[in-house]
């Protein structure tokens, strides 16, 4: 009986992921040639083609997709045995991790991390926050260096197979500003133009909603500052005078003080926030936990 060569297994794996033989090879520390002949021996041990010649390109055939997905399950596994037998599992369990989207608010990790951070929580469940871009959130999510990730970017495409992306919330997006100012109702459009206005950047899904409504509505706003970061969009909304759009979660305790007034909830934007983890054997107790009570609270 024929055994899986797990070896030849990984190279196939280490091509898949780049799409890219000659990168796959120098990331192996190995030649092309003999990366070739690796796959060609896995290929002709399993009686299938996984990759074709597309040009200059190597494409999955539709066996090459399967084998993929099986192979990312399995080293995935390998690097979590790895991770626990090199850190123990008490102390990988000792901790809990969090990963955190470094631009997004924080009055919703804190909401997502309530249950932590009551008085009563006992003090044996530590756990730690670590900001982090997207790209650098997923590779430790990855790495098993985060037991779960919070974001509000969707991970979409391949990072599926292993990463599980779960909504937790959509909260409301609005135009927000000063205390105050007093708007005509059939003439709103055209007063929100004579004022200033700081925006979430051009890449952000909400900023592109937003435009798509003032392309509708004729409205040409005045910008003055634009920021990635929904803490420094609190700050600019809470300080600058200016009118803001952002989710009402970011500033929820300036519109409870009344330092800040909705002017406009925006019909079907939303600010969507996902809790993201990646599939294992063992995960880490709080983290079901903290999916729970968040979903059951909100």
């Amino acid at each position: 009986m024929s055994r899986l060569n797990y070896h030849h297994l990984h190279y196939f794996w280490q091509v898949a992921k780049t799409g890219n033989l000659t990168k796959a090879a120098n990331n192996l520390h190995v030649s092309q040639s003999a990366l070739s002949a690796q796959i060609r021996q896995l290929e002709q041990a399993m009686d299938a083609q996984l990759f074709k010649r597309e040009g200059r390109s190597l494409v999955l055939t539709e066996a090459g997709q399967r084998a993929l997905v099986y192979a990312e399950d399995i080293f995935s596994k390998g690097e979590e045995l790895e991770f626990l037998l090199r850190n123990g599992i008490d102390n990988v369990l000792k901790t809990l991790k969090i990963g955190v989207l470094s631009t997004m608010s924080r009055n919703l990790v804190e909401s997502f991390i309530n249950p932590l951070i009551k008085p009563d929580h006992p003090s044996a469940n530590r756990y730690s926050l670590h900001a982090r871009r997207q790209a650098s959130l997923l590779d430790g999510l990855y790495s098993h260096q985060f037991d779960v990730g919070l974001t509000n970017v969707e991970v979409m495409g391949g990072d599926q197979d292993l990463l599980q992306c779960q909504l937790l919330a959509r909260q409301p997006v609005s135009v927000i500003g000063p205390s105050g100012v007093m708007f005509e109702q059939d003439k709103f459009y055209q007063q929100i133009q004579t004022y200033d206005w700081v925006l979430p950047t051009g890449d952000s899904p909400v900023r592109s909603a937003f435009d798509s409504f003032c392309g509708q509505h004729q409205i040409r706003p005045h910008i003055i500052a634009e920021t990635d970061d929904m803490a420094m969009l609190r700050l600019l909304a809470r300080d600058s005078g200016a009118l803001a759009v952002l989710p009402n979660v970011v500033v929820k305790d300036e519109l409870a003080s009344k330092r800040l007034t909705i002017y406009l909830e925006l019909p079907n934007i939303f600010e969507n926030f996902y809790a993201v983890t990646i599939k294992r054997q063992y995960n880490h107790p709080l983290v079901n936990k903290l999916l729970a009570a968040y979903l059951h609270g909100h």
